[in-house]
């Protein structure tokens, strides 16, 4: 009750001329927050008799939650995946110019590299400690079915990108991605899955499959490599070197495979796939957010 008589004491922020995203479209509303929360104006004005303590101009600019982006490789320069002995500072240099993008939240992920890597990089860029059983995550597997249902018994709860680096899916044992529908998983237990959802590292078809088969677990990822942000050009990723020819990227020498974004902004990752894909679009309170009252 106490917080509850702080929080209407709190000031109140009025976002005008802005544009914000409701049912599929871009809206010109104003938006008010109060100590965190986005308020109703007509329940503010009504019963409380409040008015803005402070109004701020978008300049017609598109007002949403911040991305959250839990596999990004690096980005501008930095590389994620090398050794180096001020792994930190890059981590922040991403944290700061990655904001241009919509990004206010990440992971820094490392890509396939030597065991000496790792022993390097991870020590250095703890946030929070998953202790013995650690983050609980599969990927890059070529678990069975049963192999994953054991994984998720004993902890998993996220497939890194589904469909890539793992078994295809059969019929007679869909791997990894059979997580999706099993009926052999702890009860209440949501397996989350993320997915690049840029057209070609997913085809349409199987992200439309994915989301129809278990919307609540879709997690909307870039995959960045270091050369985002950056021009054209040879970079490198991990032990490998990648060329950027505009907004793909590929291993050098080798046109066919695509690899993560260069310059696409996080919010362009999810451009296309709304129109199929609903949950891209209206976000969810959980994971991505949304902007409606009673909202953090």
């Amino acid at each position: 009750m106490r917080g509850e008589q702080g929080a209407a004491g709190a000031r109140v922020l009025q976002f005008t001329n802005c544009r914000i995203l409701r049912g599929g479209k871009l809206l010109r509303e104003d938006l008010w927050v109060r100590g965190g929360r986005i308020l109703d104006p007509e329940k503010l004005f009504f019963e409380e008799r409040r008015v803005a303590d402070e109004r701020r101009d978008c300049g017609g600019r598109i007002l949403a939650p911040g991305f959250i982006d839990v596999q990004i490789n690096g980005g501008f320069g930095v590389d994620f995946s090398q050794a180096t002995e001020d792994v930190g500072s890059g981590v922040a240099l991403v944290a700061r110019r990655i904001l241009s993008h919509g990004v206010t939240s990440f992971c820094p992920t490392l890509v396939t590299s030597p065991p000496e890597v790792y022993h390097k990089v991870v020590p250095q860029i703890p946030v929070k400690s998953g202790g013995p059983h650690g983050a609980g995550v599969l990927g890059h597997s070529v678990a069975d079915l049963r192999a994953a249902e054991d994984a998720v018994w004993s902890g998993a709860t996220f497939i890194t990108h589904l469909f890539n680096a793992m078994l295809p899916f059969h019929h007679r044992d869909p791997g990894i991605v059979g997580l999706l529908t099993s009926d052999r998983l702890p009860a209440g237990r949501c397996i989350f899955y993320g997915m690049i959802a840029d057209g070609t590292h997913t085809n349409p078809a199987a992200l439309r499959i994915a989301h129809r088969a278990h919307p609540q677990g879709l997690v909307l990822v870039t995959d960045a490599i270091p050369a985002l942000g950056l021009g054209n050009g040879r970079h490198t990723l991990g032990q490998q070197e990648v060329e950027v020819d505009g907004l793909t990227a590929y291993v050098a020498g080798e046109r066919p495979d695509p690899l993560g974004p260069r310059s696409q902004p996080a919010c362009q990752v999810a451009h296309d796939p709304p129109r199929a894909c609903p949950l891209c679009s209206q976000g969810t309170k959980t994971l991505s957010g949304s902007i409606a009252p009673m909202d953090v």
